[in-house]
């Protein structure tokens, strides 16, 4: 039991450490190498004094933790950078196969489709931090940093059900607690209209599987050019002179309808939107 909780110890830091960037765990096995070898080298005193019994003790204890640690730290971050980098080139090939086959992303895993928003969540500029499928945190799957602005994602990867109010009232809970300036519920699929309606006004957005589709395509360039949302052909906002983005509305009069949406809506909220002509 007690080999099995201490391999379940190391497995959970290595994937901690491993949500480090990969030149971060490379540049941290170097350091920690050169540092504790330089201290695994200092001489330790041959003779011992009359009371310094306790010192002479813990400079030898010291200087064996130093030699052991010399390789073993060094180790320890070196998987955890090509653990990093391996995630890395997973979430490029992930959202590459997604804008080419936007269908693809009802058949992949939940762990993939994590893997994937967080990297939607990259091309648009943010810092992204993947929280390792949620827990005891809420539910909070992915975290996003935008300058001083910090918002919550959680992911839904849900085929056929359509996604309720309840998470979604889960989260805005757990984003007023941590005070983050907002939020995202992404699903491979759609929202109720009580879901819809509880985020309408909130600084929660609803992001729905055509939604996701929709910009895998235009943030790649891929698909056909009436899916595309071109800098060169997109008007600007009305409100903040961004240029837009093609959007779908979820509910009302116009469900279903294309229109311009501000390409900032989702780091500034901002709300500006054109017909489309």
């Amino acid at each position: 039991m007690q080999l099995r909780e201490k391999q379940g110890l190391l497995k959970a830091l290595i994937g901690l450490a491993a949500r480090l960037p990969w030149w971060l765990g490379l540049a941290l096995a170097l350091v920690s190498y050169v540092a504790l070898h330089m201290l695994a080298q200092k001489p330790v005193p041959a003779a011992l004094q009359p009371g310094q019994m306790g010192s002479f003790l813990l400079s030898n204890l010291t200087q064996l933790l130093a030699r052991v640690g010399q390789y073993a730290l060094p180790f320890f971050f070196g998987v955890s950078a090509l653990l990093s980098a391996f995630r890395r080139a997973k979430a490029e090939r992930l959202y590459a196969a997604a804008a080419r086959r936007p269908d693809a992303i009802g058949q992949m895993s939940w762990q993939d489709f994590e893997i994937l928003v967080g990297e939607y969540f990259r091309h648009q500029g943010f810092s992204v931090t993947d929280n390792g499928g949620g827990g005891a945190d809420g539910g909070v799957d992915v975290v996003l940093q935008d300058g001083d602005d910090r918002f919550l994602v959680q992911c839904k990867h849900w085929r056929t059900q359509r996604v309720g109010v309840q998470p979604v009232r889960e989260l805005y809970g757990v984003m007023a607690a941590q005070g983050v300036s907002g939020g995202f519920v992404v699903t491979s699929g759609d929202f109720t209209e009580e879901a819809v309606r509880f985020a309408d006004g909130i600084a929660l957005t609803l992001v729905s599987g055509h939604m996701l589709r929709h910009d895998l395509r235009a943030h790649t360039g891929s698909g056909p050019a009436s899916a595309r949302s071109d800098r060169s052909t997109a008007p600007d906002c009305p409100l903040c002179s961004a240029p837009m983005v093609l959007r779908q509305a979820r509910s009302g009069a116009s469900a279903g309808k294309q229109f311009w949406g501000c390409s900032r809506y989702a780091q500034h909220r901002c709300r500006g939107t054109r017909a489309l002509d």
